[in-house]
Formats: C-alpha cells, structure tokens, sequence
C-alpha cells in the first residue's frame, strides 16, 4: 500500500511504571515512580510511537475505544482521526485522562505518517528553527541542599543550559534559602522558580519581590493554581518587571488556553503535548500564542517534544525535566542529549526519531 493510503490496522499501549532516582516533590504533590504509557499505531507496514505520563488505566480506552475508532482511518488524514477521537470521548469527558490518550496516539499517529513518508517529523511539519533551546528542571523540595546544588549546577555545566528552574512551595519560609543555594550554584545563568499553585496571591506577591530583590528570579510558575487567572493576572501585573508569570501545563484544550490567554493571565504560555491532544493540539496553541503575542514554552516530555518545537514560531524554551529526562534515556533509543543547552532533531531518523527499548522497559511493566 502506498504511503498516500495507509488504512491504520491496529493501536496497542501498554504502561510501564518506572520508580525516580529519589523521592520527588513539589509544593502540592509527591511521588515516588512516574508512569509512561506508550502507545503504538501500525499502518502500510510501518509502526508509529508516542506516549503520555499519566495513569495505566488509559491504556484499556486507547487499545478499546479509541483504538476502533481509529481503523477507519487513513494513516495520512491525522485530523479527521483526531477529531473522531475527540467525539468518541464526548460523553466520558473530553479532558484529562482521556485528553491523555488522545495525545499519546495522536503523537503516534505523526510519527507513523512521518515514518510512512521517510520523512524527521521536524521536516513534515515544516521548520522554524532546526534546534530548541532547554532549562534545566528539577530542583525538588525534597532536596537537601547538596543535592539541589550538584543538579543545578549540572544543568549548567555539563549540558550548557542558559536557564534552570527549581520547585518551592512546601514550606515557604525556606524557599528564600533554598533559592539562594541555588543561585549560588548557577552563577549569573537565569533561575526559574515553580511553586505548582501552592501560595496564595498575598504569599506569591510578597515572595516574588523577595526572589527578585535577592537571587535575580526571572520566572514565577504557576505562583497560584493555574485556575485562578484573576490571580495569575494581578500577580504577572505586580510582579517585578523583570520576573514573568508562567502558566499553562494543565491546558486540555484549546478552550482552556483561549481563556487563559485572553485573560492576560500569563507573560509565557505553557502547554504539554502529552496532555493538550498530542501534536495536533500543540499546533492549535501555538497558534493561539501567535495570535496573542505571547511565547510558548514547552512543558516536559523533551523527546516528544522536540520536532514539534521546532516547527511552532513563538517557541521560547523546552523544559529539560529531570524525570523525563531519565525515562527517556533509559527507554528510547534516539533520546536527544543537550549541546551548549539546546537540543536538535536527528535528520537521518524519521518520525519523532525514536525506537522503543522494549528489552530494557520489560521489568517495569505494568
């Protein structure tokens, strides 16, 4: 069958649960292993691969649902697949989970098509730039500080990142001490500070003038809950001019980032192509961006990212995530590894440029 009609026969996925290296938290969670669910899309011969982090219950939606909805499809007609999706997951809610496993097929889906026309998903989409810068991202508050030094100070000396950013939020009181350990590890690189929503709006302002005024903080994530854009909007207003307010990793839909930007709510808006409806949907809030005059940052998953990134025109940064990071270094072939802090495509692989380790992903298999 040609690459210009490729009926896609089947959809599988499977979860692997893979513990951290340590204990990991932030200001409103804690966790001890993450969960990548994979996903596979075969059609004219080829195989196609993406994957979310989210909960192993998806996987029966995607091989169920999804999977049969999706054989009456063309492997080269993405949208119409990606909408049949969407409809197919109407009456059990369009967002979280099941945005999840759209976006874990949807990604699978580009890179069989790229795959089917031996094509660097980059390439196919169509390039802005052929690399993508990355910060570093970790810095947890369970942490000691030597920890949170060697892992900043890495970001910025092995992989030339330009920009590293930590948690804060479990206990406030501390952060101001936990940020100056860090800048100290950095030197004059730019620090970024994410508190996942934890603080009210009087702690995040009070908080951000003291990040700014002491350590040169140049990015505030997520200050508060991402759902209070009065909030995120007084506080990107009161900020220090030279911190930006950042928000926007629990974005399902394009609804959800029309609001959020129409709002003024953030000055860099994030988004997740594992969680926002896969590539497709990344396409749809870079446009989105676009339209506003705002950059958009990616959030996590670096290897999924990657292509996409470079093919969107407001695209600031790509988050260098510690947990990712290992996953996929342990569990792909082709993972990108940072060069003078960015990352790039490799052209002589097609697709997202990526080979699943199945060997070694075995024992954590769920």
């Amino acid at each position: 069958m040609g690459a210009t009609a490729a009926r896609i026969d089947g959809v599988s996925a499977r979860a692997y649960v893979i513990p951290t290296d340590k204990p990991e938290a932030d200001g409103t969670f804690a966790w001890t292993s993450t969960t990548l669910i994979l996903v596979e899309a075969s059609a004219g011969g080829q195989t196609g691969l993406g994957y979310t982090y989210a909960d192993r219950s998806i996987t029966d939606l995607i091989a169920g649902p999804l999977g049969e909805v999706l054989k009456q499809h063309d492997a080269m007609d993405i949208g119409a697949a990606w909408i049949a999706m969407q409809r197919r997951v109407r009456n059990l809610g369009r967002q979280g989970l099941a945005s999840c496993a759209i976006s874990a097929i949807d990604g699978a889906l580009w890179d069989l098509k790229a795959r089917l026309l031996g094509l660097p998903l980059a390439l196919l989409l169509g390039r802005w730039r052929d690399a993508v810068a990355i910060y570093g991202s970790g810095g947890f508050t369970t942490y000691n500080d030597g920890e949170l030094r060697d892992q900043l100070a890495g970001w910025v000396e092995r992989d030339g990142c330009a920009w590293v950013k930590m948690k804060i939020g479990t206990h406030p009181s501390d952060d101001p001490r936990r940020v100056a350990v860090a800048r100290a590890a950095i030197g004059d690189r730019g620090l970024f500070v994410d508190a996942n929503g934890a603080l009210t709006v009087k702690q995040a302002l009070a908080l951000a003038e003291r990040l700014a005024r002491d350590a040169g903080v140049l990015w505030f994530e997520e200050p508060v809950s991402s759902d209070d854009l009065a909030g995120l909007r007084l506080l990107r207003r009161r900020a220090p001019a030279a911190m930006e307010i950042a928000a926007g990793e629990y974005g399902y839909d394009a609804d959800y980032f029309r609001t959020m930007l129409s709002a003024g709510a953030v000055d860099v808006q994030q988004a997740d192509a594992t969680r926002c409806g896969g590539i497709t949907g990344f396409l749809q809030v870079a446009a989105l961006c676009d339209a506003h005059h705002i950059d958009l940052s990616a959030h996590c998953a670096p290897a999924f990212h990657l292509h996409v990134a470079c093919a969107v025109p407001r695209l600031r940064h790509l988050e260098w995530f510690h947990d990712h990071v290992r996953i996929e270094h342990m569990l792909f072939d082709g993972a990108p590894t940072p060069q003078q802090g960015a990352i790039r495509p490799d052209p002589s692989r097609p697709g997202l440029g990526l080979a699943f380790k199945r060997r070694d992903a075995e024992r954590y298999l769920a």
